[in-house]
């Protein structure tokens, strides 16, 4: 008889899949409330890069003496002035409400709703384009190709977020998707169902592939609740 599969042992729980390496965000990097005004200047004072997050941080140190972590844009120096509100100017790290950026403008740390500080477009080189905008809502075409519309008091950064081409770096050997993958509390290295013996997977044998169809239904038991889990379509997608 085979081992059980490993989302099997994963669905019981237990100290062996227990999440022992957590990041952890500390610095806050959210719009504050209070550059909701009609401007308010600010000066870059540090670039830092956090263990629990992917993106740059800067810290912002504000003319009233306060300072607060925002996602850094592309481009941005320490010394740099920036500036916050209605009436700042459309410059690369400053942050407008979207009724005062002109369409066609690269975006991030785009504002759900006004006030959250920040929830869309916060990873690394990313950016959103603000496409349209009428008397209601101004949209705006999210990196994942969806155009969505967006209440015009809700604020983002002029840009791109910093760290672009981040993934492109060759991991180079197994260490360091080892440590990688222990940081984010991920499975590695993992087995391929199809290089497993029959007795041990769905897809196990002789044979370099499935053997069968890997479109299974939401309610299949454990045991061969493996492959493409209700799948909407499978196949090649026609160009």
């Amino acid at each position: 008889m085979g081992s059980r599969l490993r989302q099997q042992r994963r669905g019981k729980g237990g100290p062996t899949y227990e999440a022992k390496h957590k990041g952890f965000k500390t610095a806050y990097c959210d719009m504050d409330e209070k550059q909701a005004k009609e401007k308010i200047f600010g000066q870059v004072i540090d670039l830092i890069k956090e263990s629990g997050r992917n993106s740059i941080l800067a810290l912002v140190a504000f003319e009233d003496e306060s300072t607060n972590y925002v996602i850094a844009a592309e481009g941005l120096a320490v010394g740099q002035h920036v500036e916050f509100g209605k009436k700042a100017e459309v410059t690369i790290g400053n942050v407008l409400p979207l009724a005062n950026i002109p369409e066609g403008c690269p975006i991030f740390n785009l504002e759900l709703a006004p006030g959250d500080g920040g929830k869309l477009v916060r990873g690394t080189g990313v950016y959103a384009l603000l496409v349209n905008r009428d008397k209601k809502k101004a949209y705006v075409k999210l990196p994942s190709g969806k155009t969505k519309g967006f209440n015009l008091t809700s604020r983002a950064t002029i840009g791109c977020s910093a760290g672009g081409g981040r993934k492109e770096k060759p991991r180079v050997k197994a260490g360091t998707s080892h440590h990688f993958m222990a940081a984010k509390s991920r499975h590695y290295p993992t087995l391929r169902g199809i290089a497993m013996n029959a007795s041990d997977h769905p897809f196990g044998g002789a044979q370099h592939h499935p053997g069968k169809s890997k479109s299974t239904s939401r309610n299949a038991p454990p045991g061969r609740k493996v492959g493409n889990i209700a799948s909407r379509r499978t196949g090649r997608r026609k160009k």
